[in-house]
């Protein structure tokens, strides 16, 4: 499902910036997962909490997430560079909006300081 907005992002770049468009997919791409994953962290979190269970300290939560976050870099990295990308090119046929697309991460962000708010 996330290819789809990986290639999106990336065809409409690709129109007026070239050569850094893949970069400006990439940045996307890395961006809404990371904010998914947060958000996700946080409602557990805060989930947790309002629980009474003990599951991890905030500090610990912190290191889990730039560990994550470090490995979704990466893995993104080495997933969407080369012959990926030409695959997922050849297939895409739908059309999506650009501001929607945009609007995700910013909309997991989001959810993220609602549930932060709540620690």
């Amino acid at each position: 499902m996330l290819d789809l907005y990986y290639i999106t992002v990336f065809n409409y770049y690709k129109r007026s910036f070239k050569r850094q468009s893949h970069r400006i997919a990439l940045f996307y791409i890395n961006l809404l997962e990371i904010s998914i994953y947060s958000a996700l962290g946080a409602f557990f979190l805060a989930f947790s909490k309002q629980m009474k269970l003990v599951t991890m300290s905030l500090s610990k939560f912190w290191i889990l997430f730039v560990l994550i976050s470090t490995f979704i870099v990466f893995k993104n990295w080495m997933r969407y560079n080369g012959k990926k990308r030409n695959v997922l090119n050849a297939k895409s046929r739908t059309k999506r909006s650009i501001f929607f697309i945009w609007f995700l991460p910013l909309a997991c962000l989001g959810l993220t300081f609602i549930f932060f708010q709540v620690l």
